[in-house]
C-alpha cells in the first residue's frame, strides 16, 4: 500500500521522489538530516518564514518558495510564517551596521502584504498561515528569559561569524535587541513544534545559523530531534555574483515596486550559462519539459528560447497568466519585430509606464514624427531626426518609415516608434 507521501506524489504526476526532485532542481545545501532520502518515506509538518522588513518578497524569497512547493507537492504539510514579531527587531545576520527599527504600524502593514503574497504564490496548495506576533504578544520578558534565554548558551551565540565581525575593533557593534534576535526565531521553532507538530524548518542559506539555534532549543527543552533543510545561495554563473538583482536593485514580487514589465525583462535577460538552473528553480516545469527547452536552446542560443520560457513561466507564477501573456506580446513586438498591431490597451498601458511617450495626431505626417522623435529623446534635434528618417533608422509599428510617410491610425489609441534596434517610444494618438 502506498504511503500518503507517495500517493500524493503520484497524484501530482511526480515521477521523482522528494529528495530526487530537490536535488535535481538545485535546492540541496546544508541540512541536519543524515540522508535526505529520509524525506521520502514519511509525512511531516514543516515551516518556512519571511520577516516583513518590506511590503514585498523578492525573487530571493521566490527561490525558497519554490523549494517549499516541492515539499507540498510531495505531500508534506506546510506552515507558512509571517515574522510580525521578528520583524520588529530585524535580523542582524549579514548586516554590517545596526538596522533602523520600523514602527509597529509599518510592520503590521508589511505583514499583511507578505500574507497576501503567500496566498498569491501558494493559493492552489494547502498550507496554514501563522504570524509569530500572535504568540509573542502575550509573553512577558521574565517568562521569555526563563523559557528560552536560560537554555541558549552564550558561547553558541558569540561564536556566530557576524557577531564576531560586529564586535571586532573595526565592526559597527551590535545592540542587545539584535543580539537577541536569534532567540526569538529559535522560539518560533519550539512553539511550532509543540503546538503544530513541526519537525522541519526549511530556509535559505542565510538563515542556517538562526535555524540551527531552533533545533538546539527544541532538543534542550523537549528532548525531541528536529531538523533544518536549507537551499543554496543562487549565483549568476557568468558573473559569480548573487543572482536576483537588476541595475535598479532588488527584484520585487510586488508590481508597485518592480513593474510586471521590468519583472519579465529581468528574466528575459538571464545569462545563458545559468538559464537551465533558473528554469529548474523558478518554474514548475518538469524534467522532460526543461530537457526539451534546453535542447532547442542549445541548437540556436540566439533565439533565446530558454529565457523566453523562463520569463513567461516566472511571470505567470507571480503575476498570473494574463499578465504573462501580455508581457510576452510586448517582448515579441519589441525584440522579435512582430506586428505591433497585436498590442492592445493593456499592453500599451504597461509600455507607457516604462517608455518615453509623445502625443501625436491620429493622422500622422513626417513632421509629426520628427517632433515626436525629439520629444521622446530618440533624437537630439529635428535635424538629427530627419537624418534618422532619411537613413531608414525609424520604424512605426515595426515597419520602416518611408520618405513619403502618411499614416492614419484609425481606431487605434497608440502606436510604437523605434529608432534602430533597441530604442523605443510610445506615440499616444490624440
Amino acid at each position: 500500500m502506498l504511503s500518503l507521501v507517495n500517493t500524493l506524489a503520484v497524484s501530482y504526476n511526480c515521477p521523482m521522489t522528494l529528495s530526487e526532485e530537490l536535488d535535481w532542481r538545485g535546492f540541496v545545501n546544508q541540512t541536519t538530516l543524515t540522508d535526505i532520502s529520509q524525506l521520502n518515506n514519511k509525512s511531516l509538518t514543516f515551516y518556512w518564514g519571511v520577516d516583513p522588513s518590506a511590503n514585498s518578497m523578492t525573487i530571493g524569497n521566490l527561490a525558497a518558495a519554490m523549494m517549499v512547493k516541492c515539499f507540498i507537492k510531495h505531500g508534506q504539510k506546510a506552515i507558512l510564517l509571517v515574522g510580525g514579531a521578528t520583524g520588529l527587531i530585524g535580523d542582524p545576520d549579514g548586516k554590517a551596521d545596526e538596522r533602523s527599527l520600523k514602527s509597529p504600524e509599518e510592520i503590521s502593514a508589511n505583514s499583511q502584504a507578505i500574507a497576501d503574497q503567500y496566498h498569491q504564490l501558494f493559493g492552489a496548495h494547502d498550507f496554514e498561515l501563522v504570524n509569530n506576533i500572535d504568540w509573542f504578544q502575550g509573553t512577558g520578558y521574565l517568562d521569555f528569559l526563563r523559557e528560552v534565554g536560560k537554555h541558549v548558551p552564550m558561547r553558541q551565540m558569540m561564536a556566530r561569524d557576524f557577531i564576531q565581525k560586529r564586535l571586532s575593533e573595526h565592526g559597527g557593534g551590535i545592540s542587545y535587541a539584535e543580539f537577541s534576535y536569534v532567540l526569538i526565531q529559535a522560539y518560533d521553532f519550539l512553539h511550532l513544534h509543540r503546538e503544530k507538530g513541526v519537525s522541519l524548518q526549511v530556509c535559505g542559506s542565510d538563515q542556517w545559523g538562526n535555524s540551527i539555534a531552533g533545533v538546539d532549543l527544541v532538543r534542550r527543552k523537549t528532548g525531541d530531534e528536529v531538523h533544518v533543510f536549507s537551499s543554496p545561495l543562487i549565483l549568476n554563473k557568468t558573473t559569480g555574483k548573487k543572482f536576483g538583482k537588476s541595475e535598479e536593485g532588488a527584484v520585487w514580487l510586488d508590481a508597485n515596486r518592480t513593474s510586471v514589465y521590468q519583472f519579465y525583462q529581468f528574466w528575459l535577460n538571464a545569462d545563458d550559462e545559468g538559464v537551465e538552473s533558473y528554469l529548474k528553480i523558478f518554474t514548475e516545469l518538469d524534467k522532460p519539459q526543461i530537457d526539451k527547452i534546453m535542447s532547442d536552446f542549445n541548437e540556436n542560443r540566439g533565439q533565446r528560447a530558454a529565457q523566453k520560457t523562463l520569463a513567461f513561466e516566472a511571470t505567470k507564477l507571480v503575476h498570473g497568466l494574463n499578465a504573462a501573456e501580455s508581457q510576452k506580446k510586448i517582448a515579441n513586438v519589441l525584440f522579435d519585430s512582430e506586428d505591433a498591431l497585436e498590442l492592445g490597451p493593456n499592453e500599451f498601458a504597461s509600455l507607457k509606464a516604462e517608455l518615453p511617450v509623445a502625443t501625436v495626431p491620429k493622422v500622422l505626417e513626417a513632421k509629426d514624427i520628427i517632433e515626436a522623435l525629439v520629444e521622446t529623446k530618440l533624437a537630439a534635434s529635428k535635424t538629427e531626426a530627419r537624418h534618422f528618417i532619411e537613413s531608414g533608422s525609424i520604424y512605426i509599428n515595426n515597419e520602416k518609415m518611408p520618405h513619403n510617410f502618411h499614416f492614419d491610425a484609425g481606431s487605434r489609441s497608440a502606436v510604437m516608434i523605434r529608432r534602430g534596434k533597441n530604442n523605443f517610444a510610445v506615440l499616444e494618438l490624440g
